[in-house]
């Protein structure tokens, strides 16, 4: 142990490792690291591949991204899928979560229409690589990338996606499910349904707050209820695979240790946590959530409920539809009570507003502050609030910009919130299956652009080769899955 401490100040002078758990993962923790199609693939128009809403998005006002860029190349993971894969095998992770391209595997994308041979191709090259060298596929089937004729008829507010999404989910499992056996259904759908629908912060960049933020994530989580049963019945019993969803969430902690704070983080934690779990956890959105928008649409004339309902039968095939829990967490937000947000809007359904201490580390993402206490309450606080579920991490990561082979930064917040992580397990309990490091690769970091760098591997845009250099982050966290502790 001396001699590892040693090499490790020399390799990485600066840093202190202070007050980092001594406690080692469990032998069946799982490690990994993922990446997302239309951050990585290029390849946009290649193989049959039509628009998703991104490509359509940003083809029309390149302006939408800080570097005027889009995604149409990327890291080209299209064709340097091969070299990806070899950097995911010498990191020494237990499996690659990666997302499905809707656009590339089903071209006309709604449902009944012809399967793309060269995505069906591309994909179980990847599939049947991993595997291979013996890298477990984790695959993530929507990560935002709506495929645009789709968002012609609606997107996400037109109840006839479900059934949409419903056939290219089950030809996911006709295609793949032989040798995949993990499977998440949404990638964060409160960055769609809210950013995308409400605030306009991403694609599809509409504006519609306080409506369709709630009526894209109803048809969500009919859409997860409804294939997790039809997979249930259908698949399980011969592929014996198993099924998640992925939601996010900052941790909102009372500004100060008044009552009213203390109530207001907790209805920000029912308004952005629960909005998205407690139905899949519990069988239907939080009661506060429930009445609070029911009484502010009254106010505001209107007949019914800007929330939609559940009929009883959703609540009942929604209710516990998960293997595993997903859960994305990157910082800590202080909550107290106020705010001036538009009416209606979930902002001012929910009635917070957000603080943070001046003494957290900032990130380069105006976002993202380093608050590792925050991951551990939020996994205290799904275990106390959901029945201890097991819980995947599956998205954490540290933004900075520029080259920046030598990132103490991203090393230091891996360390810290992973010592966290082992503190949630062995001292309060919690049922953590496996964390995932966001991101394999600097990508294309939707409006960031190529400007914001999540990567645990330096990729060279201005190259046309777009070399890859792993950074000393990659070797730390290679370190750590080695030897199963910090």
């Amino acid at each position: 142990m001396i001699a590892v401490y040693y090499v490790t100040l020399f390799l990485f002078p600066g840093i202190v490792f202070c007050g980092l758990s001594n406690y080692s993962f469990p032998d069946d923790f799982q490690f990994g690291v993922a990446t997302a199609s239309y951050q990585v693939e290029g390849g946009w128009n290649e193989g049959g591949r039509t628009e998703s809403i991104w490509d359509y998005e940003l083809h029309k006002n390149p302006n939408i991204t800080d570097d005027r860029s889009n995604g149409d190349i990327a890291c080209d993971s299209y064709h340097k899928w091969k070299e990806d894969i070899q950097l995911v095998q010498n990191l020494g992770v237990d499996f690659y979560r990666f997302s499905i391209s809707w656009s590339r595997l089903l071209p006309s994308a709604s449902k009944g229409s012809e399967l793309s041979k060269d995505g069906v191709m591309y994909y179980n090259k990847i599939i049947d690589e991993l595997i291979a060298r013996k890298i477990v596929p984790y695959i993530t089937i929507f990560h935002w990338d709506t495929p645009q004729s789709l968002e012609f008829n609606g997107g996400w507010l037109n109840e006839t996606i479900i059934e949409d999404y419903i056939y290219y989910a089950r030809t996911l499992f006709d295609l793949y499910g032989d040798r995949v056996k993990h499977w998440i259904t949404f990638n964060e759908p409160h960055q769609t349904c809210e950013q995308g629908y409400s605030t306009g912060e991403k694609a599809p960049f509409k504006k519609m707050q306080g409506t369709a933020d709630y009526l894209c994530y109803h048809h969500m989580a009919i859409s997860h209820g409804r294939i997790y049963r039809i997979y249930e019945t259908d698949y399980k019993p011969t592929q014996k695979g198993q099924i998640g969803i992925t939601i996010d969430s900052v941790f909102g902690a009372p500004k100060t240790n008044s009552d009213s704070d203390k109530q207001a983080a907790a209805d920000y934690m029912d308004f952005q946590y629960g909005w998205f779990a407690h139905p899949i956890l519990s069988g239907n959105y939080p009661a506060k959530m429930i009445a609070k928008i029911a009484d502010l649409s009254k106010q505001q004339g209107l007949a019914k409920s800007r929330l939609p309902e559940f009929t009883q039968e959703e609540i009942k095939m929604i209710n516990g539809s998960f293997d595993f829990l997903g859960l994305n967490h990157y910082t800590t937000i202080l909550s107290s009570y106020g705010g001036n947000y538009p009416v209606p809007s979930h902002r001012n359904d929910m009635g917070t507003v957000d603080f943070r201490d001046p003494s957290w580390k900032p990130s380069a993402a105006d976002w993202l502050w380093e608050v590792p206490w925050g991951l551990r309450q939020l996994l205290v606080y799904v275990k106390d609030h959901y029945n201890n579920p097991p819980v995947l991490i599956t998205e954490n990561g540290w933004a900075n910009r520029g080259k920046y082979l030598q990132d103490l930064d991203r090393i230091d917040y891996i360390n810290s919130y992973l010592s966290e992580v082992l503190k949630a397990i062995h001292e309060d309990g919690c049922k953590v299956i496996g964390y995932t490091a966001w991101s394999l690769l600097d990508n294309f970091e939707w409006t960031y652009g190529y400007t914001m760098k999540f990567g645990l591997v330096y990729v060279d845009f201005d190259s046309q080769n777009r070399t890859r250099i792993p950074r000393d982050s990659y070797d730390v966290y290679k370190n750590i899955i080695s030897n199963k502790r910090l």
